[in-house]
């Protein structure tokens, strides 16, 4: 067929015939120009569901009604539109979204350090940071906390049991090892300060504050401690001499220990050259527990070997060793109260608290605690100490000594409560776990009052994130 314009005839059984293109009827007509002509009496669907906010309550979220004449309702089909009404809504139910946690060494540059937030409050007791214990002492008040739970959040604080990466310094101000980096959080102003940053092959294992002057050591998984002054931000020496991770650190005036993974400590004066000038041996395993004691004569250690020794300012070996714990020593405390009264928790196949006296080398006491044992600390103000427990119930126990009578159990961590420090006024801890949060509980009365009747709390600190 040459003819373009020529109709094509088809070969049609009898029974059927071609029938002219009829024009669209009315209904179809409506439908196909629905954009320009809105049937009155019926709605045209289609297979997106667009939710109908005409009954939606906007007075419950403190969200203003658009009128109907409005840009936004005009466009209320919109993706964008849309997204902004969920995001509002997910934001009036739960709450401000906060970043996913990120499985790095080094925090997410843009991530907000040290930094409260409120939690939404359910009820007193659902959020009460703390439970009493029905055998608590009489003395001891059971009122509500009256000032929500604070929290820091702490992206990257490593779950690793021999790792010390908390510390609270004299001048209040908090030092935290988050990945590879050194936070410093201002009690006072809550400021936050970035210290360090090892760079990426490297992490911080342990960090200790001098114990007058703004000097902060840190120690790294490269065997190195670095020594800062946190009031100009600056590094002021680096000291070598371990060869595996430092996790432990512990300050005596000028002078300061640091414990390794290779089993040893070092005794560094930071005034003279040389990076040591002894090296204390002993330790089967790594050392993870280091503290001395108040009058600066007597350095205890622990390591997993499940071992604790005391040593004197002079002595290259232990003059006292401790045997009877049966998993790793981390948790050292001396006694602000009584001259060479030592206390050591064991791990999570002990679960002791023991308690000795170094000056007729006795063992005291021991307590069994039912889970694992990551910290301890006294309270200077009153003689009561507080431990903070792992595997497998994660809580912090206010003891009072020597009876070691339970003055409450404080919970609120989902991880092992790794980390421990107490503010220099002695009235509030603050601790640290694999859940990435700090958390702070005003535990121990003033120095002033020296009254156990006061109520055992969480602190007024609040909600926060570091960096």
């Amino acid at each position: 067929m040459d003819d373009p314009t020529e109709s094509p005839q088809l070969n049609l059984p009898p029974t059927m015939s071609l029938q002219p293109l009829t024009p669209p009827s009315d209904h179809i007509s409506r439908m196909i120009n629905a954009n320009h002509h809105q049937s009155p009496s019926r709605a045209i669907y289609s297979d997106r569901f667009i939710p109908s906010r005409s009954s939606s309550n906007f007075d419950l979220f403190n969200i203003s009604q658009p009128s109907p004449n409005s840009p936004a309702v005009a466009d209320s089909h919109k993706d964008d539109n849309s997204g902004t009404y969920t995001a509002l809504l997910r934001a009036a139910l739960f709450g401000p979204e906060t970043p996913e946690k990120k499985d790095v060494l080094g925090p997410p540059s843009g991530r907000n350090i040290f930094r409260f937030k409120s939690e939404t409050r359910r009820s007193l007791h659902s959020l009460s940071p703390f439970g009493f214990d029905d055998d608590v002492a009489s003395g001891v008040s059971h009122s509500p906390v009256k000032a929500p739970r604070k929290i820091l959040d702490a992206p990257a604080l490593q779950d690793d049991f021999y790792l010390n990466l908390v510390d609270w310094s004299a001048h209040n101000v908090l030092a935290v090892g988050l990945g590879n980096c050194v936070y410093l959080w201002n009690a006072c102003s809550s400021k936050v300060t970035k210290l360090c940053d090892l760079g990426i092959d490297d992490s911080v294992c342990s960090v200790g504050w001098a114990n007058r002057n703004t000097h902060l050591a840190v120690g790294t998984s490269h065997g190195k401690v670095q020594i800062w002054d946190a009031s100009r931000c600056k590094r002021v020496r680096t000291m070598e001499g371990h060869r595996l991770r430092v996790g432990a650190l512990a300050w005596s005036s000028s002078l300061l220990s640091s414990g390794s993974r290779d089993k040893s400590i070092l005794q560094r004066d930071i005034r003279a050259q040389e990076d040591f000038v002894s090296k204390l041996s002993g330790h089967k395993s790594e050392v993870c527990g280091l503290k001395w004691s108040y009058d600066n004569r007597e350095l205890a250690s622990g390591g997993n070997d499940n071992r604790l020794f005391v040593w004197n300012q002079h002595s290259t070996q232990p003059v006292l060793k401790y045997c009877e714990h049966t998993a790793a020593v981390k948790a050292i405390a001396w006694s602000p109260h009584l001259h060479g009264l030592l206390a050591s928790g064991g791990g999570t196949a002990d679960r002791c608290i023991r308690f000795w006296n170094t000056t007729t080398n006795t063992h005291l006491s021991c307590m069994d605690t039912g889970s694992q044992v990551c910290n301890l600390v006294w309270s200077k103000n009153v003689n009561e100490l507080v431990s903070t427990h792992g595997y497998s119930q994660n809580q912090i126990i206010v003891w009072r000594y020597p009876t070691m009578s339970k003055l409450a159990t404080l919970t609120g961590h989902t991880f092992r409560v790794l980390y421990l420090a107490i503010s220099p006024d002695g009235q509030t801890i603050v601790t640290g776990a694999g859940d990435e949060t700090l958390r702070f509980w005003n535990v121990f009365p003033s120095p002033k009052s020296q009254n156990t009747d006061s109520e055992i709390g969480a602190s007024s600190l609040g909600r926060t994130t570091i960096r």
